[in-house]
């Protein structure tokens, strides 16, 4: 049987893929794979289905892991990331929600358990953030991100697209580590033909293609009339992808990430699937693409089994056996300048104050533009904000000022050292509803939510942990429930609840007399 592997580095992966699962057993984690594809081609150039071990039949060791569907975890991030470019709906430096959040029923959780507040798209990506990527998904519609991995190459998406919800970005559905290898093998094929194809037929469909390791399975190239203008994902959000993918680095999954300096510019991304079962790594170059599982082929998830510790030690040692490799061009003619606000990365309002030039994909033209700037009134010291009715428009001082929602302000402040809170309302100017700007926020739970509440291990009433960000935390709140007083809170605006079943309504009520009221319900049956 003739096949594309190259017999010497099939040899020498193998024996890495050995090595390391020698590593890996000393936390009972038994299988680990690997996938060397030539981007060009799509062939497999090394095919490591598993690792040798001795007592094989206890471990699933005689199990070929790379065409077995499993937990994608956040490996799929980039595609999102690169969907959004290309539809013009996200830029690279544009700030995205990072704080407690609930949707439809799901709580999605960072790593680390914290949250920034706001964080910069491409860190998000670089630093694989959950919440975040759930916020995009939302935007982004989870039947079009559905549809985009299936027309990328994934055949393991056999369910309707609200059969994964959002947790389709974070592991909710499955992939095989030849799919998941192969489709990022078409993103660099396809940016790389950019350049060979002339203009305006630069993009072939035949470049999102499945590897393959028999000859007579190659794929060959469209024939012009067949390529298109435009592809499935545009060369310059591509490019940008890539490039968000260089700069990895997740401080609290992935401490020891330094280890993995190299003179090789490798876009690379891990995954962890949730309960340790799965760890994921993902290396892309112009001319190679490498792919890496490690865990267990029983699904049985262990303590520390994460894609930088599992798999990325792995896919690092594999691009030490192969030849040097380039770094990808980048697609000018696919991209034009754009002015961005400098505080929020959208495109640039008539009041940002600071901005920058960035090169971004076409589309980028027509989206959102920054909503974190607004204009306000100060009195002549410019310590207090005034309107109309208790300050001469003729004596207000009128600036631009960057501010977020008041949840996401909560957490952002203490991450930047820049950011400037509102100045306060003047004593006399705080009694018009109309201009006042709302300085409380509820974070959890949110209006219209339905609690379920179950009952402790003990017997006992569960409860719920209710929180408030104001703009001002020192600032006293006054917490009714149902028109009863349950207490006052300062600086930590947090109340433990055990609330009957039914309807209720919380009101909220600071010392300035601020006024927020939503209602809730709760499904919990008491014993």
């Amino acid at each position: 049987i003739h096949t594309t592997l190259d017999a010497r580095l099939q040899r020498r992966a193998k024996a890495l893929v050995n090595r390391h699962h020698d590593r890996l057993r000393g936390n009972q984690v038994f299988n680990a794979a690997a996938l060397i594809l030539d981007t060009e081609t799509g062939a497999a150039l090394a095919y490591v289905g598993n690792a040798d071990m001795q007592d094989a039949h206890l471990h699933g060791g005689k199990v070929d892991i790379i065409p077995a569907p499993r937990s994608t975890g956040s490996i799929l991030k980039p595609f999102l990331y690169a969907g959004m470019l290309h539809e013009g709906s996200l830029l690279p430096n544009m700030l995205l929600p990072d704080v407690p959040t609930v949707m439809q029923g799901f709580a999605p959780q960072n790593f680390n358990r914290q949250f920034d507040g706001a964080v910069p798209a491409r860190r998000a990506l670089a630093r694989s953030l959950n919440v975040p990527s759930v916020h995009m998904l939302r935007n982004y519609g989870i039947p079009n991100f559905h549809q985009l991995l299936q027309r990328a190459g994934l055949t393991t998406l056999t369910q309707a697209p609200m059969h994964y919800g959002l947790s389709l970005i974070l592991g909710g559905a499955e992939g095989s580590l030849w799919d998941i290898t192969g489709t990022y093998a078409s993103m660099a094929r396809t940016l790389q033909h950019y350049f060979d194809y002339p203009v305006p037929h630069r993009y072939d469909p035949a470049d999102w293609r499945s590897p393959y390791f028999l000859p007579k399975q190659a794929t060959l190239p469209s024939v012009r009339e067949d390529r298109r203008a435009n592809g499935l994902l545009d060369a310059g959000s591509l490019y940008l992808t890539f490039q968000a993918m260089l700069e990895v680095y997740r401080p609290d999954e992935e401490a020891n990430w330094q280890r993995f300096s190299s003179s090789r510019r490798i876009a690379w991304k891990t995954g962890t699937s949730y309960g340790f079962r799965d760890a994921w790594a993902v290396g892309v170059t112009p001319e190679y693409v490498v792919g890496v599982w490690a865990g267990n082929a029983d699904g049985e998830g262990r303590p520390g089994l994460v894609g930088i510790s599992s798999a990325g030690p792995l896919l690092f040692d594999l691009y030490d056996l192969l030849p040097s490799t380039t770094w990808f061009e980048s697609p000018n003619s696919n991209l034009i300048p754009l002015t961005v606000c400098a505080e929020s990365g959208y495109r640039n309002s008539p009041i940002c104050p600071h901005v920058d030039t960035l090169l971004v994909p076409p589309t980028a033209s027509r989206s959102e533009a920054c909503p974190y700037h607004q204009t306000i009134h100060l009195d002549p010291s410019q310590q207090y904000r005034v309107h109309s009715d208790c300050q001469p428009v003729s004596q207000m001082v009128h600036q631009a000022w960057f501010t977020l929602p008041p949840a996401m302000e909560w957490y952002y402040k203490s991450k930047s050292q820049t950011y400037q809170l509102l100045p306060p309302w003047r004593t006399d100017c705080q009694d018009n509803p109309s201009v006042v700007q709302a300085s409380m926020e509820i974070i959890y739970p949110k209006d219209d939510a339905a609690l379920f509440i179950p009952t402790e291990l003990d017997g006992q009433p569960g409860r719920v942990v209710f929180e408030v960000a104001h703009r001002r935390p020192r600032t006293e709140i006054h917490w009714h429930m149902d028109d009863t007083y349950l207490g006052t809170t300062r600086s930590n605006h947090t109340l433990e609840l055990n609330p009957d079943e039914g309807f209720h309504n919380l009101t909220l009520v600071d010392e300035n007399g601020e006024l927020l009221t939503y209602r809730f319900e709760v499904l919990s049956k008491r014993r």
